[in-house]
C-alpha cells in the first residue's frame, strides 16, 4: 500500500536534479540546462542521495535513523525507474554537463564528511544533510525549475511533485528535532 505522504515520487528524480543549481547559481547568473542536462542530473542526484542513505544504513544505530534512509533508498530508486521511463518516453538521452559535475563532486565531499562520523554524531550529521538537501531541491524547484520549464509534461510534473519533496523534508526536520538533538 502507498503511504499518502509520498505523493508523485514518480517526478522526484528530475525534481532532485535541482539539488545542484542552488550549489552554482549566484545572484549574476542563472544556468539552462536542456533536458537532457536535467535527466543527467537528475539520475545523479537520485544515486547520491542512495549513496548517503547507505552510509547510514551502515553506520546508524538508530531505529528511526534507519527507517527514515530506508524509505529515502526505496523513494529514490523508484524514480530512477520511474524517470528513465519518461525520458525514454520524451526521447532524452541524459548528458553530462558541469552541473551534474559539481553535484558529484560535492557529494563526494559530503560522503567523505559523513564517513568520518559516527554514533549519533553521525546520525546528526546525516539528518541535516537531508534536511539542507531537500530544503535546496524544494526551493530550486519552485523559484528555477518550474518558471524555465518549457515541456508542458515536464512542468506538471515538476509541480505535481513538490508535495512528495515536503514530506520527505518533514519527515527529516522531525527526525532532527526530536531524533538526532
Amino acid at each position: 500500500m502507498k503511504n499518502p505522504n509520498y505523493v508523485s515520487l514518480s517526478c522526484i528524480g528530475i525534481i532532485l536534479a535541482s539539488l545542484a543549481f542552488p550549489l552554482l547559481v549566484n545572484a549574476q547568473s542563472n544556468p539552462s540546462l536542456s533536458d537532457a542536462e536535467v535527466a543527467s542530473v537528475a539520475v545523479a542526484a537520485n544515486q547520491i542521495d542512495m549513496s548517503y542513505a547507505d552510509i547510514a544504513e551502515a553506520k546508524s544505530k538508530n531505529t528511526k535513523v534507519l527507517k527514515f534512509a530506508q524509505t529515502m533508498k526505496r523513494d529514490h530508486a523508484a524514480v530512477i525507474e520511474q524517470a528513465s521511463a519518461l525520458v525514454k518516453k520524451l526521447g532524452v538521452t541524459p548528458k553530462d554537463n558541469a552541473v551534474s559535475k559539481k553535484l558529484l563532486a560535492d557529494a563526494a565531499q559530503t560522503k567523505k564528511t559523513l564517513n568520518d562520523k559516527s554514533g549519533k554524531v553521525f546520525d546528526k550529521a546525516y539528518i541535516d544533510n537531508e534536511v539542507s538537501y531537500h530544503k535546496a531541491v524544494i526551493n530550486t524547484v519552485q523559484t528555477l525549475l518550474i518558471p524555465d520549464t518549457d515541456n508542458a509534461e515536464l512542468k506538471q510534473l515538476l509541480q505535481n511533485v513538490l508535495p512528495a519533496l515536503k514530506a520527505h523534508l518533514g519527515h527529516a526536520e522531525m527526525l532532527q528535532k526530536n531524533v538526532v538533538q
